[in-house]
């Protein structure tokens, strides 16, 4: 519900906001790194809770999930940096940075090209149910090829790898579409090694999340808000990183153990029930 309405009813603002926080911000943190898509969860709350909250609280929950990634690769930003400083673009870490440019390329000018049709897709539930569903099948589907190919998984990270999971960044904008999983399928089915795949695809998710919060801001053109609670932003800002920090490492257990694929039926289930939904509202 909005600030606006429960004015007008006269409830209490900061009670009802703060509860929106926190749902959100749990939404955020568990959703952002498992392979569920937190875009289409987002929308299902705000659609089917009537959770509606301004922009800056979406900017505080996108800079909460970049702290989580800054914590928990703090070691291999700072050896990127280190290598950048030393312009050393031979070294392992110098062709992480040379990689990381040449995935954030293709995602960003996806976003530049596409951002509006994107964007009205968040207001499309129909449309997010059946990106559920495609999402889960390619899970599976993967998950099947993969499996037959046996343990010849361990290639090294290359150029045409870098732009391929940056493409598939750029395909998840798109609500119901997992960041993660997209990406570190991606990379899974050209045979990259699965720690090597984890770490890159939440390295390719710094320059992407710094250009989306940094074009939500000038869109907007301020981030202040008049009346919120700002204890209670900072409250769903830290649960963002805490359940944000808990769900990543998880993820990467789900990754190395091959159990990625489990996620398709969730996928699935969320798909064929926001289709449903939408049909049955027609009739």
């Amino acid at each position: 519900m909005e600030i606006e309405k429960l004015e007008e009813k006269g409830e209490c603002i900061d009670t009802a906001i703060l509860i929106e926080i926190l749902i959100l911000a749990i939404i955020q943190g568990v959703t952002e790194w498992l392979p569920i898509s937190s875009s289409g969860h987002l929308v299902m709350a705000q659609k089917y809770m009537g959770l509606s909250l301004p922009v800056f609280f979406d900017v505080v929950l996108h800079l909460g999930s970049l702290l989580v990634v800054l914590i928990a690769f703090q070691s291999e930003i700072f050896k990127i940096l280190r290598a950048l400083f030393h312009l050393d673009f031979k070294s392992e870490e110098g062709k992480l940075a040379i990689y990381i440019v040449l995935g954030s390329i293709p995602t960003a000018v996806i976003g530049f090209l596409f951002g509006d049709v994107i964007e009205s897709l968040f207001k499309n539930l129909l449309v997010v149910g059946i990106a559920f569903i495609i999402f889960g099948s390619f899970l599976f589907v993967s998950f099947v090829f993969i499996s037959k190919r046996g343990k010849n998984q361990n290639k090294p990270l290359d150029h045409f790898d870098a732009v391929l999971m940056g493409i598939a960044q750029g395909v998840a904008l798109i609500p119901g579409i997992s960041r993660s999983g997209v990406t570190i399928t991606t990379a899974l089915l050209r045979k990259v090694e699965k720690q090597r795949a984890f770490t890159f695809s939440f390295l390719l998710f710094i320059p992407a999340v710094v250009g989306a919060t940094g074009k939500t801001a000038v869109k907007v053109g301020s981030l202040t808000i008049a009346g919120v609670d700002y204890a209670g932003v900072l409250l769903g800002l830290a649960i963002t990183v805490v359940v944000g920090y808990v769900s990543l490492k998880l993820l990467l257990r789900i990754v190395l153990r091959e159990r990625f694929h489990l996620f398709a039926y969730y996928c699935w289930a969320i798909g064929f029930i926001v289709v449903l939904s939408q049909v049955l509202a027609v009739f």
